[in-house]
């Protein structure tokens, strides 16, 4: 299973952005980019540099890798509308974020492992696969064996309503979600440019 496996505060630094969920990674101490002359530096980012750093954003963020993600523009691009909406929705319907907004986990990587160690049913089927896309409709819930293990409860006692997120719907008494519809674009509030990806792309 690919994902990165570095520093993750030093990636942090190094694109001014919290990309990682942890509230240590929203408020370094070192409030600047790493290295050994981090403290000095002042970098002006060209245009390409601006573009290529949002687009390591949206990928950390979402935990994919760069054959990952190059393979998701493509498919973005050859559906109908933009091309940068169509990317962030397809980031935003994985198995393993769509638990993290449920609530089941409290970051993407600890959703993702919950998946690859098949503690998820999709529509009452066991689903490993934390890229998996969901579809409007689908079910996803916590596997019967699963539902003892402390995460869950943990998880369950921090989610505070029914609707964590506009297109999602959780019960918790069941420990299921409900993947209602696709998002829009105007629903994903993650402070993200993907049209600097879609430039970047483009050359």
């Amino acid at each position: 299973m690919a994902r990165y496996r570095g520093p993750r505060l030093r990636k942090c630094r190094r694109l001014d952005f919290a990309v990682f969920e942890s509230p240590k990674f929203s408020n370094p101490r070192k409030n600047y980019v790493p290295g050994q002359h981090g403290p000095g530096q002042r970098i002006k980012l060209s245009n390409y540099g601006i573009q290529l750093r949002e687009k390591q954003r949206i990928k950390y963020l979402y935990g994919v890798l760069e054959k990952q993600f190059r393979n998701y523009f493509k498919k973005s691009a050859a559906k109908k509308g933009a091309t940068g909406h169509n990317l962030l929705i397809m980031l935003e319907s994985r198995l393993d974020n769509t638990l993290y907004r449920l609530g089941f986990a409290p970051t993407r990587r600890s959703a993702r492992q919950l998946v690859v160690h098949k503690h998820i049913l999709v529509n009452n089927r066991s689903v490993n696969i934390p890229s998996y896309g969901l579809k409007e409709g689908d079910v996803i819930q916590v596997r019967e064996k699963s539902r003892r293990m402390q995460i869950f409860h943990d998880s369950m006692r921090r989610v505070n309503n029914d609707n964590p997120m506009p297109w999602l719907k959780i019960d918790k008494a069941k420990m299921a979600g409900y993947f209602e519809m696709v998002p829009e674009r105007e629903q994903i509030l993650e402070p993200i440019n993907e049209q600097l990806v879609v430039e970047l792309y483009s050359k």
